[in-house]
Order: structure tokens, then C-alpha cells, then sequence
């Protein structure tokens, strides 16, 4: 069965998309021989999840994903101080966790989610 095996952000400066995810969630940036490609490690070797890449905006075009954190809290405090905005503020999904959505410096929509337990908080 196909599964996702990388996210593409695509912006209209991705400098600074990249420079964005690094300082919200602490994410590598690796430069490609391609200087409109920049990859993002968002793990380590092993750890469950994909990593990803930031690219030059297609047509309009956006990707929405969930990223898993510890504290939906403190990431939204520090996307808001990264220029980032909450579209929608944290709440609970049964079975889920807390989940909250946000939009990187470029109006890209992402969401957060915080598992607690495999259960909502």
C-alpha cells in the first residue's frame, strides 16, 4: 500500500520557510545541489515519522500535515514569535490527543498534535 514518505512545503521565499521551521520545531536544514530545494530532518535515523523539504510555491500550491509535539502550548508560543499565527487554538479529539492548526511566515497551514497517552488530554 503507498504510504507518505516525505512532506514538500511550497513557499514563495523558502529561506525563509526553512529558517521557520527551524527555529518553531528545531528541524535540520540540509542544502541539495538544487539551491530551490531545501530539506528539512525533522528526526533522527529510526524514530518514527518523514522527513521533508521546502520548495518554490507551484501554482498556488500548499500541503497540510500534522507534526507531532510535546507541548501544543509552547510550540504555538514560539510559531507566534517566529512570525507565525494559530488559525485554530488547541482542543481535544477523542481518541487523539489535542491537535491545533497554525500557519508558518508565508500563510502555509500545518497542525500540531499532542498526543497524550494515545488519548486526548
Amino acid at each position: 500500500m503507498p504510504r507518505v514518505v516525505l512532506f514538500e512545503c511550497h513557499a514563495d521565499d523558502p529561506e525563509r520557510v526553512a529558517a521557520f521551521y527551524r527555529d518553531v520545531f528545531g528541524w535540520e536544514i540540509e542544502r541539495t545541489e538544487d539551491p530551490y530545494y531545501i530539506l528539512l530532518r525533522s528526526g533522527g535515523t529510526g524514530e518514527p515519522g518523514i522527513d521533508g523539504a521546502v520548495m518554490p510555491r507551484v501554482r498556488g500550491s500548499s500541503f497540510t500535515n500534522l507534526v507531532s509535539v510535546t507541548s501544543i502550548d509552547d510550540t504555538m508560543l514560539r510559531c507566534i514569535r517566529a512570525g507565525g499565527e494559530v488559525l485554530m487554538p488547541r482542543r481535544s479529539v477523542s481518541g487523539v490527543g489535542r491537535v491545533a492548526y497554525c500557519a508558518d511566515a508565508e500563510g502555509n497551514v500545518f497542525g500540531l498534535l499532542e498526543q497524550v497517552n494515545g488519548q486526548e488530554r
